[in-house]
């Protein structure tokens, strides 16, 4: 979905300019699209992660792990 894509690069880019919680924002818009992606939930676990919300980050990575259970990239 190009919509994803572009909301995912976005974040990428806000989570390289330190804009965690900006970049929140971008992966939870994406994950409104598709709650099935673990790419996605992976995302929104490091934004957590970096704002120091590490509870809901390991939520995150969890359901990450839940949807592929073979994700190497699971945080």
């Amino acid at each position: 979905m190009v919509q994803i894509d572009s909301l995912v690069k976005t974040g990428k880019s806000l989570m390289d300019e330190c804009k965690f919680d900006d970049a929140l924002g971008y992966f939870e818009q994406a994950l409104l699209l598709n709650q099935n992606d673990p790419d996605l939930w992976n995302h929104k676990g490091v934004a957590l992660r970096s704002l120091g919300r590490y509870v809901e980050s390991m939520e995150c990575f969890n359901r990450s792990l839940e949807i592929d259970p073979r994700d190497k990239h699971a945080s």
